[in-house]
């Protein structure tokens, strides 16, 4: 099995097998990112990339999770992705699910039959994360997708019988955008609707765009208060039919989970009482991407 550069996944994919299918993301804008920042895009040789399924039936011939790296790997072809489906299905006899990271344009790139043939294949989760439902914020991070591209993809992915992972970011907006960026993510889960939702907490890292706009003074982010209070808005206003909510990434200042709507109360109340100081919250040096 062989890997590329930094292979990242999602925290809920921690004992899953990463099958790097793809080097990089193919929209590799957004200013706040740097994950694949100076790597050029491109799929991986797919000879390449059953051999190394072959090598992961030998040695973990247990698997029951795969999650398909790098970036947006939904972006390859449909016939691709149901010879790599086709693949693993054969390899791993419990398997269970198979997910990959997707952009809103990556899923309007595809006919809603293809989705459904994907899904058929064992294609089973899409992690999707469009970060703010404010369409100003989603300009200026150029994030490549509006709140409609995203309520449109949400609504192919669960028609095509797939689960979705919505992950939102905390001070996107920044400090001008806080209230709009809250508010207006709260709207988009609610019209997304997901299985799951995840809150990350934006980092500023040097070398991106949004870094470089900082040093000129044309991004602020929110303090941790006005972080937490983005998490309460989005926790009481968002209404999605019932969805696994955590915020365990290790950006956060604050791990909660629950499901929503049922949860809700408790979720909120836990937020109450970390802005008024009465629960602590994780200290800076344990906070990281």
């Amino acid at each position: 099995m062989r890997y590329e550069g930094k292979v990242y996944r999602p925290p809920s994919e921690a004992r899953s097998y990463i099958l790097q299918a793809t080097i990089g993301c193919s929209h590799n804008l957004c200013t706040y990112c740097d994950m694949y920042r100076g790597v050029a895009f491109r799929e991986r040789d797919e000879v390449e990339v059953l051999e190394d399924v072959r090598q992961a039936s030998r040695r973990y011939p247990g698997v029951d999770k795969i999650f398909v790296a790098d970036g947006d790997a939904l972006v390859m072809g449909t016939e691709r992705w149901l010879r790599l489906l086709e693949a693993v299905g054969a390899a791993f006899p419990r398997l269970r699910q198979v997910s990959c990271y997707a952009t809103a344009a990556n899923v309007l790139q595809k006919s809603d039959a293809e989705l459904r043939e994907l899904r058929r294949a064992g294609l089973s989760l899409l992690y999707i994360g469009p970060e703010s439902g404010d369409d100003v914020t989603l300009k200026r991070v150029v994030k490549g997708g509006t709140f409609e591209d995203h309520v449109r993809a949400a609504a192919k992915v669960r028609a095509a019988g797939m689960k979705l992972s919505v992950i939102v970011l905390l001070g996107a907006g920044g400090v001008e955008r806080t209230v709009e960026h809250a508010r207006e993510t709260a709207r988009l889960v609610t019209e997304m609707d997901p299985d799951f939702l995840a809150a990350l907490t934006l980092t500023v890292i040097p070398g991106t765009p949004l870094r470089r706009m900082m040093d000129k003074g044309r991004f602020e982010l929110p303090d941790v208060r006005g972080l937490l209070t983005e998490l309460r808005t989005i926790a009481n206003e968002a209404r999605p039919t019932d969805a696994l909510f955590r915020t365990n990434h290790a950006s956060n200042y604050v791990p909660v989970g629950g499901r929503l709507p049922r949860d809700r109360e408790s979720i909120v109340a836990t937020m109450d009482a970390a802005l008024a100081g009465e629960i602590p919250l994780r200290p800076e040096y344990a906070r990281g991407l």
